[in-house]
């Protein structure tokens, strides 16, 4: 009762407070560095200037820093949500609320989703309470197989989310990608390496009237990287398909300065994706979904490909996905190819938050004769740095490792248990109100009294 009291009164003091960084100690919890390390009990955290200064045993409190004391609890880095589309709807059904795709635009790969991102989408509330603190958000296809470029943000309550702008380009393959492409998938292969092609040789400005081709081997073009809405010479051929904006908008990709997302299940799909690097040696691949990775992993992990994967598909809900089993993923990291948990397709704009059921799943299944999961170790690597790693941002999010951003959740017990609950959440090093719709609605009705109950949409 006296850590409860202490912890509860540290964090009541952090919530009085401004919304700004602070120096903060978080002691004698279960430290978990999210690398795939072993937990370190009586650990401590700190916190300072919006980056997390140190973690581990034996680490020395600051002076003047405020002090949580966290015995008996859990202290984690927060969730990185591997594949999602949070913040860019609040109801699939209706258009005005959905920016998850593009169906009717004459534009595919240009389409940047930042200014589409609503900060304040109750999804984005809802999931900071459960631990997320990033999310790896990206568009899906309408009318083509490039459904256009994806951010990474973080789920604070303000409304600056975008933590990495234009992080990657998505596209569809597989049999989404054939409807996307007029019918087969050798459509859709075509469609993808004439857009590549188109991107190659199309000819930007480069300052006093000059231009030049974007082939692979010359430099990076700054007029591209400094502004992804240059508008390319005029002078393009007559039978192209891609829009200048869209062609200009893969320069990046074709030249390794944007990673390509690709959305594929099944096995024959994964080498043909692969096979792609032969003839684009620079394309920086990072392949989603991968129900049938596990028949392939040896090749996956000899072409140092990262996966971001479903984590519990074991029935095949389509005909790219006969082989699913719950151990796909636990024989691909078994085979060395580097995993992440994500969750396409699978409510990804508003559910999240279950990523820790997902790992925790894992980590049963190992436990069942004659199937591969996770050690807890590696599953909650799956949910916080494989992720940011999958989408080159390791160095900034989803660990404890001294310089990262000091995105930090304490839990009242196991992370990866469903019973858990969340107590505080830091992002960037600053405290989160942990409030939302959902929370008012059932402190409300928790305890109802005789006579006319509250009005639900009085707030």
């Amino acid at each position: 009762m006296k850590a409860l009291a202490h912890f509860l009164a540290g964090v009541a003091a952090l919530a009085s407070a401004p919304l700004a960084a602070q120096t903060v100690a978080i002691t004698g919890g279960r430290v978990v560095v999210g690398d795939g390390s072993e937990p370190i009990d009586g650990g401590t955290v700190v916190i300072r200037d919006g980056r997390v200064a140190a973690a581990g045993a034996g680490v020395t409190v600051p002076a003047g820093a405020t002090v949580i004391d966290a015995t008996g609890k859990w202290v984690t880095p927060g969730i990185v949500a591997g594949f999602s589309r949070i913040g860019l709807t609040e109801v699939d059904a209706v258009d005005a609320t959905n920016d998850i795709q593009a169906t009717n635009s004459p534009f595919s790969a240009a389409i940047d989703v930042v200014p589409a991102i609503n900060p304040q989408a109750v999804s984005i509330a809802v999931n900071r309470a459960a631990g997320v603190t990033r999310a790896i958000v990206s568009p899906a296809t309408g009318r083509s197989i490039f459904a256009g470029q994806g951010a990474v943000i973080d789920l604070g309550s303000d409304m600056q989310p975008i933590t990495r702008a234009r992080a990657f380009q998505f596209i569809e393959l597989g049999e989404e990608g054939a409807q996307d492409a007029g019918g087969s998938r050798a459509s859709a292969h075509v469609l993808l390496r004439n857009a590549l092609r188109e991107a190659r040789d199309l000819r930007l400005p480069i300052g006093g009237g000059a231009t030049r081709e974007t082939r692979e081997s010359d430099a990076p073009i700054e007029d591209i990287s400094e502004n992804p809405y240059i508008l390319p010479d005029a002078r393009r051929p007559e039978d192209v398909l891609l829009t200048r904006f869209d062609a200009a908008a893969l320069v990046p990709v074709l030249q390794g300065r944007q990673l390509l997302l690709v959305h594929v299940e099944r096995a024959s799909d994964i080498l043909q994706t692969l096979a792609l690097k032969q003839e684009f040696p620079r394309l920086r691949l990072v392949l989603v979904g991968v129900a049938e990775g596990w028949r392939v992993a040896e090749q996956i992990a000899a072409a140092q490909v990262p996966v971001i994967a479903n984590a519990l598909q074991d029935l095949p809900s389509s005909f790219e996905q006969l082989a699913a089993t719950q151990s796909n993923i636990g024989r691909m990291l078994a085979a060395g190819v580097p995993v992440a948990i994500g969750m396409n397709n699978e409510d990804e704009s508003r559910q999240v938050r279950v990523s820790t059921q997902f790992a925790g799943n894992l980590v049963g299944i190992g436990r069942v004769p004659g199937h591969s999961g996770l050690s807890w170790n590696e599953a909650f690597a799956a949910i916080s740095s494989r992720p940011a790693e999958a989408i080159g941002l390791g160095g900034e999010i989803g660990s404890l490792r001294p310089g990262r951003r000091g995105d930090v959740v304490i839990w009242d017990g196991d992370p990866l248990e469903l019973a858990t609950g969340v107590e505080a959440v830091w992002i960037d090093g600053v405290q989160q109100n942990l409030e939302n719709r959902q929370t008012r609605l059932r402190d409300r009705y928790r305890q109802p009294q005789e006579g006319a109950l509250p009005n639900a949409y009085d707030r």
